[in-house]
């Protein structure tokens, strides 16, 4: 893993960014999944005003999790997320977007669905992460044993407590999200971190110490992750 310390959050989303921009160069058709939250935000405004320099109508994206219990048309849903800062600013047709329905009765088949789809098309070529408080990567929480593939995770207080959710007065039945598997066959993994409520797991991560107990560890198992650190909040 390499980490890329910078002063302030501008200077992070500017060189996650440009890395962004980079690889999407060198593959204008590349498979890129998609995180939600704080920290992937303002990388995604940066690339959406810089973007008029790569090629992005062969891009396809592919959504990382979503809360079980949500819909695109809920303001605290991934999907709204991703829809609001990428996919309408880059003018991404459904038939390039490939999404968990957080609003069906039947989330396995959504997963095999999904699954399929990555078998056929995969592995991903950018993975665009998050790292939550507790050391989650997505959904993928920590616990004893991880699961390899996309499936239905039970939440954490700490992720329930997300402010995506706190609000939605609906309630969450589970996270809908990739797999570690799924994650680390990803060719180039980008991970924005910043804030001072991430300076403990940072300390954690960075001991590079891999445990099923701390899930952003296993990212020390792939050749090819770029970390971008901020210990400020701005």
């Amino acid at each position: 893993m390499q980490i890329t310390r910078c002063n302030t959050v501008a200077e992070l989303n500017e060189l996650a960014s440009d890395l962004l921009l980079y690889e999407i160069k060198q593959n204008t058709h590349a498979l890129i999944c998609a995180a939600t939250g704080n920290s992937p935000t303002g990388i995604y405004q940066k690339f959406v005003e810089k973007q008029y320099s790569v090629i992005v109508e062969n891009l396809v994206f592919i959504k990382l999790d979503e809360w079980y219990g949500l819909g695109a048309n809920d303001a605290g849903s991934c999907e709204s997320y991703l829809y609001k800062n990428l996919l309408t600013p880059l003018a991404i047709p459904a038939e390039r977007y490939i999404s968990f329905d957080g609003k069906t009765d039947n989330p396995e088949q959504e997963f095999q669905r999904v699954n399929q789809y990555l078998a056929e098309n995969g592995p991903i070529s950018i993975s665009i992460l998050g790292l939550g408080t507790n050391g989650h990567i997505a959904f993928n929480e920590p616990a004893d044993a991880l699961q390899p593939h996309a499936h239905l995770a039970t939440l954490s207080e700490a992720s329930l407590s997300h402010k995506m959710v706190t609000g939605a007065g609906v309630k969450i039945k589970g996270g809908m999200t990739l797999g570690m598997a799924d994650i680390l066959q990803s060719k180039k993994i980008i991970l924005p971190v910043f804030g001072k409520s991430k300076r403990a797991i940072m300390e954690q991560l960075m001991e590079g110490k891999v445990s099923s107990q701390l899930p952003a560890s296993f990212l020390w198992l792939h050749p090819d992750v770029h970390c971008f650190y901020c210990e400020n909040d701005s």
